[in-house]
């Protein structure tokens, strides 16, 4: 299966702002991990950016996973990019 990357960009203020949607987000982000579909994700050591990578059948896939999450949803990311990804090691 393909894998794919992710990059977003967090709103000002992330710590503050994503405090009432963070369950649900590592909640779902639980699901995908167990479903085997996210191998890893989190934020960059600033909270500007975060960074993560999907093996999934497609970038639509990946998109909607993205597009479903509730820091998607808030605000709390606030734009993305899905590029596949070549693992050579």
């Amino acid at each position: 299966m393909p894998k794919y990357v992710m990059w977003g960009n967090y709103c000002e203020d992330v710590l503050e702002k994503r405090a009432p949607y963070r369950q649900a987000h590592l909640d779902g982000l639980t699901a995908q991990k167990e479903r085997g579909v996210l191998v890893t994700i989190g934020p960059t050591k600033d909270l500007a950016q975060v960074f993560g990578i999907y093996d999934a059948p497609d970038e639509a896939t990946v998109r909607q996973l993205v597009e479903a999450d509730p820091y998607w949803q808030n605000g709390i990311w606030t734009s993305y990019e899905v590029k596949e990804w070549i693992q050579a090691f």
